[in-house]
């Protein structure tokens, strides 16, 4: 877990959050166990901006990866920085109910894990579809 907490730490360091201050890394690990990151890019037309989470899914999927395995959020402080709810569905698409998401303070320590289906329970997914 610790690769993937530095690579959020390290992408939070990039962040650019001009207007909120509230600089936010994700690190996530796909089926072959490689790790992609990204952070949160605010805009000054605010609904445009992003957050970390998709920026990582964005590198995952980019590289060829299908599935997300493990993840790592961290946002200011020790505060406890969760995948808001849009984010939670957007890692739904790529991952199973069971998965680890590691909340992490800034300065990488862990703060709390949850699984996947904690903070999104009875979630719709692409098996919906089917």
């Amino acid at each position: 877990m610790r690769d993937l907490i530095d690579a959020a730490k390290a992408a939070r360091a990039r962040a650019h959050a001009p207007y909120s201050k509230f600089l936010v890394g994700a690190a996530m690990r796909d089926e072959q166990g490689r790790v992609f990151a990204g952070c949160n890019i605010e805009n000054a037309a605010y609904p445009q901006g992003w957050c970390a989470e998709p920026s990582a899914i964005s590198h995952l999927v980019m590289a060829g990866g299908k599935r997300i395995t493990e993840v790592a959020v961290m946002g200011n402080g020790d505060t406890l920085c969760t995948p808001c709810g849009g984010c939670r569905q957007k890692i739904r698409e790529f991952a199973a109910g069971d998965v680890k998401i590691h909340c992490c303070s800034e300065v990488g320590e862990l703060i709390r894990s949850f699984t996947l289906d904690e903070l999104l329970p009875a979630s719709f997914g692409p098996e919906n579809l089917v």
